[in-house]
């Protein structure tokens, strides 16, 4: 029966070094193959070598999810070569990914007034409705502002699959 190489690891071989002083010191006779694989596994933080080689096999979390490049190809028909939205989609799923496009060319970090914000919206747009754009970036939770509406900040977070794909298409200057 061949042998599944199950790769080892530990952050700290001193604490691993002196698990492995302590586990043996208290064995007496030299363990055998299998008491030496639990040792091992019990310093990693295991309970024991198959808790070990299970944890390790585990996937590490759900893939993540492929972009739907056909929705990315239509939302992104919707920019100029500039980038710039030239009009608002119809549909909500094709709204919320152009807002990840614009979302992505906001500065990060700045808090700025509304007036600030709808000038950078304009520079974004070319359909001339920077309320919309940014009522529907607040829903969507890509901006917050300030109660009395003075203050907006972009909310730092990782883009979807789909939005990356947009992003990226649109920095590359191959929207339609």
């Amino acid at each position: 029966m061949p042998r599944t190489a199950i790769p080892y690891a530990t952050p700290d071989i001193s604490a691993l070094a002196k698990s492995l002083r302590d586990q043996l010191a208290r064995q007496g006779p030299a363990p055998g193959h299998v008491e030496m694989l639990n040792i091992l596994a019990r310093a990693a933080g295991a309970k024991n070598f198959q808790h070990y080689r299970a944890r390790s096999e585990a996937p590490e979390g759900p893939p993540a999810p492929a972009a739907d490049l056909a929705r990315v190809g239509r939302v992104a028909r919707q920019f100029d070569a500039q980038g710039r939205l030239l009009q608002w989609p119809a549909k909500p799923s094709h709204q919320d990914l152009a807002l990840w496009a614009l979302w992505a060319a906001l500065p990060a970090g700045d808090a700025v007034s509304e007036a600030v914000f709808n000038g950078r919206l304009n520079a974004l747009h070319a359909f001339g409705d920077p309320a919309i754009l940014r009522r529907a970036m607040v829903s969507a939770r890509l901006v917050s502002r300030t109660l009395d509406c003075r203050d907006y900040r972009r909310i730092e977070q990782p883009p979807p699959p789909d939005a990356q794909a947009l992003i990226g298409r649109l920095r590359r200057g191959t929207a339609a």
